[in-house]
């Protein structure tokens, strides 16, 4: 009997390497060439294309790829009310080799989320585009927010409103629990929170450069934790949330290094969401052995690289689906790459082929691995 609630044992992040219609498309309509309304009209095409090519090689939910999006991240944060979408002299957070463009947000208002958030559209046309299709859908976690706007940021002074960092976190999960109900509300059953914030907590160089500047990480993650939870207690029941776990991911670089141990006692143990997505392609997310401290949920393993093109080897990623399943039972295991393809438009060093044949890997191994796949 197939496995019918996600995440799926064949699952995925969600970003897929954007086609070259797209790219065109986004800098004729940045230029000034071509308007909104004709830029939804080829986002529509590609993503269609996008959404018969993930069912084709064996995906059960789809997503848009993010394809209106410059950034996994920022284009959702910087709709929100009371944020401001600014340039930058540099990137919030340094990758090992390339650098994205120097952007960020900054809060300057009461946190809300708004009626006509451009996110809902996308939502609404990827449902339809979709047919009968299982829809995943992701946006940031909360936590992305704060630590761009209150941990990353040296300089960071919050508005009068804000004072209180209680107030702050109250307003952040109602900013949330507003946007899930919204998207409950025409349709959404699948939602991924992206977070990188819990990969810099694992790495014991950003924890030492936080605590010098008297940021207490273990506390802040707590709040993260009671952010997410209050998330969870609203969501209608037949909604599936889960969050995944990012070390980096631009241009097949990225930014921290470190075992999921200094995070594990806290995240996956008091955390409520139905499932973590946990990047694990490389030594640099550590062993298996935090997972003794998930509790309940289901666990997404990323044995597979969205980095390279290079195909693992399917008899070794066999071999750590076992390893990991000492700790966690196999009916809650399933199988995805680390990250997605493009967590922003700018996509990582590999090719479209690399892509697909990476998608195909993952599904092939699930279906030998699970009986329900």
């Amino acid at each position: 009997m197939a496995h019918l609630l996600p995440p799926y044992r064949a699952d995925h992040v969600g970003s897929f390497l954007r086609t070259p219609a797209i790219v065109n498309a986004r800098s004729f309509f940045n230029a000034g060439k071509i308007t909104r309304e004709e830029l939804t009209a080829i986002e529509d095409t590609e993503i269609s294309r996008l959404i018969r090519k993930q069912t084709d090689n064996g995906l059960k939910a789809v997503t848009d790829g993010e394809f209106r999006r410059a950034f996994w991240h920022l284009d959702f944060l910087a709709a929100l009310d009371g944020i401001e979408h600014v340039k930058a002299k540099a990137w919030s957070v340094a990758f090992k080799d390339s650098q994205p463009k120097a952007e960020t947000i900054r809060i300057v208002d009461k946190l809300a989320f708004p009626e006509k958030h451009p996110f809902l559209e996308a939502f609404t046309r990827l449902k339809h585009l979709a047919g009968d299709t299982p829809v995943k859908f992701t946006i940031p976690s909360p936590s992305m927010l704060h630590l761009i706007c209150a941990v990353r940021e040296e300089n960071y002074a919050p508005i009068e409103i804000y004072r209180s960092e209680n107030v702050l976190f109250d307003d952040l999960a109602q900013t949330w629990v507003d946007a899930v109900k919204a998207l409950y509300a025409r349709g959404c059953r699948y939602l991924q929170l992206d977070d990188t914030s819990w990969g810099e907590f694992c790495s014991s160089e950003k924890r030492a450069a936080y605590a010098a500047r008297g940021i207490d990480v273990d506390r802040v993650a707590k709040h993260y934790v009671e952010v997410i939870n209050r998330i969870m207690e609203e969501k209608p029941a037949n909604m599936v949330i889960t969050m995944h776990i990012c070390r980096g991911n631009f241009r097949s670089t990225w930014f921290s290094s470190g075992g999921y141990e200094p995070v594990a006692p806290l995240l996956f143990r008091h955390c409520k969401v139905d499932g973590f997505f946990l990047e694990y392609d490389t030594e640099r997310a550590g062993d298996f052995t935090p997972l003794r401290h998930i509790a309940d949920q289901t666990v997404v393993l990323g044995l597979i690289s969205s980095k390279v093109g290079t195909l693992e080897d399917p008899e070794a990623i066999k071999a750590r689906i076992r390893e990991a399943a000492q700790y966690v039972p196999m009916e809650r295991l399933c199988l995805s790459t680390q990250c997605g393809f493009s967590s922003t438009e700018e996509g990582n060093l590999i090719t479209e082929d690399d892509e697909w044949a990476k998608v195909r890997l993952v599904v092939k191994i699930a279906r030998e691995m699970w009986a329900d796949a």
